[in-house]
């Protein structure tokens, strides 16, 4: 008598095996590296489908984003309104210390905390400004534009030349309107 053995009862061990493995690999790509290396900022910055395995994250802007011109405004004896005026709302008013004001910014890109300052204000007892302190500040966008606008692009070599397009235009011109003035 010929005894068969079912299918599913060949390969005992080969199921869980395969379902460990399987479980495995989906668990590691909710891992988070905690590392920083080179390796590691190399793959997030220009190879981020890699290492999130196309999960698309936000880019998350937290906090008060003050830039220098903000902070040139500021002036030792402003009261907190003029200083609110300047700055924005703080993020952190402690119930304990009134007279200190914190703003903290921090920038996400893919997870992952790019940027983050953090500045201080601080305030006499009669609520006047004393000083503040923190992080330097990133340049105002006022700014930016004055170094753009002094950067000049090289003069373009073909921008004179009209083309084919152009000389062809100047024939049809010429022969309605003799004294019409080129195409450049």
């Amino acid at each position: 008598m010929d005894i068969r053995v079912p299918e599913r009862h060949r390969f005992p061990l080969v199921s869980p095996l395969l379902a460990a493995a399987l479980a495995v690999l989906v668990l590691s790509g909710c891992a988070q590296n905690a590392t920083t290396s080179r390796t590691v900022d190399f793959f997030d910055d220009y190879l981020p489908v890699i290492t999130q395995f196309g999960v698309y994250k936000l880019d998350i802007n937290q906090g008060n984003y003050i830039s220098q011109d903000m902070v040139d405004k500021l002036k030792v004896g402003q009261t907190k309104p003029q200083v609110r005026a300047a700055l924005g709302t703080p993020l952190v008013v402690s119930v304990f210390r009134d007279n200190r004001w914190d703003y903290v910014y921090e920038f996400q890109r893919a997870g992952r905390v790019r940027e983050h300052r953090q500045f201080t204000v601080y305030f006499n007892k009669d609520e006047s400004l004393a000083r503040w302190e923190g992080d330097e500040m990133p340049p105002s966008v006022q700014d930016l534009n004055r170094v753009a606008a002094t950067r000049t692009l090289p003069e373009d070599p073909y921008g004179q030349d009209a083309g084919i397009l152009g000389k062809v235009i100047d024939i049809f011109r010429n022969i309605w309107d003799p004294g019409a003035p080129p195409v450049k």
